[in-house]
């Protein structure tokens, strides 16, 4: 009944209209309810344009699948690829770095693992949108900056078509580093 272009876009979008009604339904109440319900519409104005910043940027993330073959999994604290020719899983807890790589026109995420092995994921593979919730609960990724490397400004340093690997947009810490505090 609903046009599939019609049925993608309310896909696309509808997490972040689902949003904007929370604030939306918020602002209307604070509004009206006077001294009891202002609070209860503050509150719930706060959370919508939270729920909304994050749709946003869930939004910028996603890209459109480009005819790149595999699929992405991500599973607890496991993500997978599987390609036609490759794949692998990365635990989340095994990695150490993150960086976006160009190759052949084509752009990889290089999921690097503390034994030096290395997992690329086809920025434009099926259901790689999944990756910017794992990511973002890596600890002290910048998620605008994540979202800036993967969209370039015009005219910006983008990446090139032949090979390049970007810079690193996260690293882990060293863990031994990190010593827990006596009491």
């Amino acid at each position: 009944m609903i046009r599939p272009e019609a049925r993608a876009l309310l896909a696309r979008w509808g997490e972040t209209g689902f949003a904007l009604a929370v604030l939306v339904a918020g602002l209307w109440l604070g509004l009206r309810g006077g001294w009891i319900l202002l609070p209860l519409g503050i509150a719930l104005a706060l959370l919508g344009a939270g729920l909304a910043l994050i749709a946003l940027r869930r939004l910028r993330f996603a890209t459109a699948i480009q005819d790149q073959p595999g699929l992405v999994e991500v599973d607890e604290q496991q993500l997978a690829y599987l390609g036609p020719t490759g794949g692998g899983y990365v635990s989340l807890d095994d990695l150490i770095e993150l960086r976006l790589l160009s190759r052949g026109g084509q752009r990889f995420w290089r999921l690097k693992q503390a034994d030096g092995q290395a997992l690329l994921v086809p920025v434009a593979a099926n259901g790689a949108d999944r990756l910017f919730d794992a990511f973002a609960a890596l600890p002290g990724l910048d998620a605008a900056g994540l979202i800036a490397a993967l969209h370039p400004p015009p005219g910006g340093p983008g990446l090139a078509p032949r090979e390049e690997l970007g810079p690193i947009l996260w690293r882990r810490r060293d863990r031994a580093a990190v010593k827990p505090a006596l009491t």
